[in-house]
């Protein structure tokens, strides 16, 4: 066994610890498909965000663990249930209104709303592959209404008809009574209308494989469940799902959670195996409510890419998926940083430690080299200071700062200097608020300016670090009331880098010019 094996199979890192749980459903003998199989659900009733993201990235990490684990060959399917019906009208989409008409519909035979795909479900099935393809994710795209029309799922739906009591049975008991008079795990697509219908059975054949039923306006209607003529629904057809393509694996969102016994139940029913679970948290927007398709609240796969890179998304998703986390504009440089933080950290950690960082699952082991010199909570202050409209701007300090480096030579610098001012100016700015000096630390800002004009020593990180804190040791207790003066009364905001740092970058004579603005009340 290579060490790397040996050790990651005593890692704590939560996707080494469902990659082993996974490992030990084929302890006695290979897969009969010849691989693993990994799936990731989409419901394409709205525009992706960043949540469907998320389920994929922390698949994929599972799914690299799982390779280091084990020789046996996997794959990661993206499965959408585009055959579903539009429930309501999303309100992010242009021209709303135009859509009421197919409320009911199959996603995909919804018009696109965009004007750019021949219906909405093709739409939205685009733009998750779209930024999946962007990101590199290794997967396949199945659709619901190709795999119900093409035939792949027809031995199911068989199945279906023919153990149709036995799965009615474990729906039944989940149900309330009112609404187990009208259920029926198959919804028929009518074939005038092309709705989908949530009517009762009157028939199930198990000897014709057909339905009968009568529509919504009392018609009777016979239809084969073969061919895309009904969908299951979408209980059933989680587990109906598994059992066909022998899922082995699955993560989803806590709000499937309770229905989690009820899909395996049904797998087993058609003759599956049940898959490993993972259940995960919800994101939350800035107010506490979960983040919705068709509300569009929270932050996008869009606007989180225009103020940082993939790979900080990514980071966001690795930590701690069990808790429900906060997704907002302001996570944004904390995530940014912290990744950066933990790329610089890895190539002098052991191969225990490497395993244990999230950058390791983030690149699948091929880490690269940060190069990221300047935090990019600096670059935001600096920004700040300097009203900085473009990256260009930036570089003026950095070069002084690290004359060594250039945009070629330290990319990830480069890339920051250009999120830093977009962030800055849609979000800082507008909401920076200096505030005056109270009497003592009006007092302490002036000795921190007569410090530095007498400063003739090296102007690095530490050295003005030891000015900043000297002063502040001598007039506040606890120092957090100093450094937070800093922050407020100086840079408008309620918190900041380490100050000597951001001395070094923005500059000593630049430094004793804001202060002197704040003393004449030019920045409040």
């Amino acid at each position: 066994m290579s060490e790397l094996r040996e050790t990651a199979m005593t890692s704590k890192a939560w996707p080494f610890e469902e990659a082993r749980r996974l490992l030990k459903r084929y302890q006695k003998s290979p897969p009969e498909k010849g691989f693993v199989l990994f799936e990731t659900g989409y419901g394409p009733s709205g525009l992706p965000h960043i949540g469907t993201f998320g389920e994929v990235a922390r698949t994929t990490m599972v799914k690299r663990a799982f390779e280091a684990l084990s020789d046996i060959p996997t794959k990661l399917i993206c499965f959408s249930d585009d055959l579903d019906g539009m429930r309501k009208v999303p309100s992010n989409v242009p021209n709303p209104e135009a859509l009421e008409a197919y409320l009911q519909q199959p996603l995909t035979s919804v018009p696109d709303p965009f004007g750019e795909y021949p219906s909405f479900g093709e739409h939205n099935n685009a733009m998750l592959r779209r930024f999946l393809d962007t990101f590199g994710f290794e997967y396949e795209f199945y659709s619901a209404r190709d795999f119900y029309r093409s035939g792949q799922f027809d031995e199911i739906l068989k199945r279906a008809v023919e153990r149709y009591d036995d799965i009615m049975a474990i729906m039944l008991k989940s149900l309330r009574e009112e609404r187990q008079q009208t259920y029926s795990i198959f919804l028929p697509i009518h074939p005038e209308t092309g709705r989908v219908l949530y009517v009762p059975m009157k028939k199930v054949c198990a000897e014709t494989y057909t339905v009968t039923f009568d529509d919504e306006d009392g018609k009777e209607w016979t239809l084969p469940v073969t061919g895309g003529n009904v969908k299951l629904q979408w209980k059933p057809d989680f587990g109906a799902r598994w059992a066909a393509l022998g899922v082995d694996f699955e993560m989803y969102g806590k709000e499937h959670a309770t229905n989690e016994k009820i899909y395996d139940a049904i797998c087993r029913a058609l003759g599956g195996r049940a898959p490993e679970h993972f259940s995960y948290e919800l994101f939350l927007d800035e107010n506490g409510q979960k983040i919705s398709k068709s509300s569009g609240n929270g932050v996008s796969i869009d606007e989180w890419l225009t103020y940082a890179p993939t790979e900080s998304l990514a980071y966001f998703m690795y930590q701690k998926p069990k808790t429900a986390k906060r997704m907002h504009f302001d996570v944004i440089p904390k995530a940014y940083d912290e990744y950066h933080q933990q790329l610089r950290a890895y190539p002098g950690q052991d191969l225990k430690a490497q395993l244990n960082n999230p950058v390791w699952h983030i690149h699948g082991g091929d880490v690269p080299e940060s190069t990221l010199i300047v935090p990019f909570a600096m670059l935001l202050n600096l920004a700040s200071v300097s009203g900085a409209e473009d990256k260009e701007t930036l570089w003026g300090f950095i070069r002084r700062y690290a004359p060594e480096a250039t945009a070629e030579s330290h990319p990830d610098l480069d890339k920051a200097a250009g999120f830093a001012v977009r962030y800055f100016n849609d979000f800082v700015k507008p909401t920076r608020k200096h505030r005056a000096p109270t009497e003592q630390e009006r007092e302490a800002l002036e000795a921190l300016k007569f410090a530095l004009e007498a400063y003739d020593g090296p102007v690095e990180d530490e050295a003005l670090q030891s000015v900043v804190y000297s002063i502040g040791r001598e007039r506040f207790d606890p120092m957090r009331g100093w450094f937070t003066a800093l922050y407020e009364v100086l840079l408008g905001a309620s918190q900041g880098p380490r100050f000597g740092g951001f001395i070094a970058l923005y500059g000593v004579p630049e430094t004793i010019a804001l202060i002197d603005k704040a003393l004449a009340g030019d920045l409040a």
